[in-house]
């Protein structure tokens, strides 16, 4: 028996999208918010496959969607509508058929920026939340390391070939993992094609609105931040991380009374939330805000 329910939704333009749905099912969930988990940019819903059970087991409901574009989502017609404003008016149509009013989001990277989004367009709603490796100012040597890799359309024969690539691209950010780690994390990112060979799962068409942007201007994001930091809020920062400064960091803590600050050793951008130091942090946080 699957631990979650494929789920769908549509998009305002009409697209097909993805999500599991994952009950509670341990303690009684009854006055708790679900747990809304939003992948990193080049990724999908696979990526809370263990985090998503563990947080069920614990009596809380977990939604976890691809994004426009990844996993089991349909492609978009126009790569315009490839952006964070638009992913969360997607998620947000999502919550409002669900009738959730309220929730604890859990967002990596872009997930992230999709939540502090949210700080400006649904504060109410917002119960909790953590940002994994991510904050309202994102270093630009980070974001030219993902535009190196983003959209390449690169194919493999093998899982292990698969792997491999993988660990060539993000070795650095995680040095202590084995074969094993890149094996379960290509097959987190990446699905097997109809022509037999092993493709990444997201539509390469997310890169073309990175296309000439000035990664030196960038949104002013520390407004949404601080409304979010009015709760429950958890940071996380990978000790090696390239995205997020030590500055930003320490300024994100100085944001509210309830804003926890939590390095996670021993790996860079970003982190799995199966690190014992993230999974013991969202545990407090739900702690705080259900």
């Amino acid at each position: 028996m699957s631990q979650f329910e494929d789920r769908y939704w549509t998009s305002q333009d009409g697209l097909k999208l993805h999500y599991r749905d994952y009950a509670a099912t341990g303690a009684s969930a009854d006055g708790r918010p679900p747990v809304l988990c939003m992948h990193g940019l080049t990724r999908n819903a696979r990526d809370f496959e263990v985090v998503a059970p563990r947080l069920a087991a614990n009596g809380w409901r977990v939604i976890c969607p691809d994004m426009r574009g990844r996993g089991d989502s349909a492609y978009a017609k126009d790569p315009a509508t490839y952006n964070p404003v638009q992913y969360v008016q997607d998620v947000t149509a999502l919550l409002d058929e669900l009738q959730i009013d309220r929730f604890v989001s859990i967002g990596t990277s872009m997930g992230g920026i999709m939540t502090i989004i949210m700080g400006y367009t649904m504060p109410g709603r917002v119960a909790g939340c953590l940002l994994n490796d991510i904050g309202p100012e994102v270093e630009t040597v980070g974001l030219d390391r993902i535009m190196d890799y983003l959209g390449q359309g690169r194919t493999f024969p093998t899982w292990m070939h698969a792997a491999r690539a993988i660990e060539e691209t993000h070795g650095a950010a995680f040095p202590d993992w084995k074969i094993d780690d890149w094996l379960v994390m290509a097959k987190r990112t990446m699905t097997l094609s109809s022509n037999g060979r092993i493709v990444f799962d997201y539509d390469m068409k997310i890169a073309e609105p990175f296309k000439g942007v000035d990664y030196t201007s960038q949104p002013h994001m520390w407004p949404g931040f601080q409304a979010l930091a009015a709760k429950p809020v958890t940071v996380l920062r990978a000790e090696l991380t390239e995205l997020i400064s030590a500055e930003t960091f320490r300024k994100m803590g100085e944001c509210g009374p309830d804003v926890e600050l939590v390095t996670v050793p021993r790996v860079g951008h970003a982190p799995t939330l199966e690190e014992p130091e993230a999974a013991a942090a969202i545990d407090r946080l739900l702690a705080r805000a259900g």
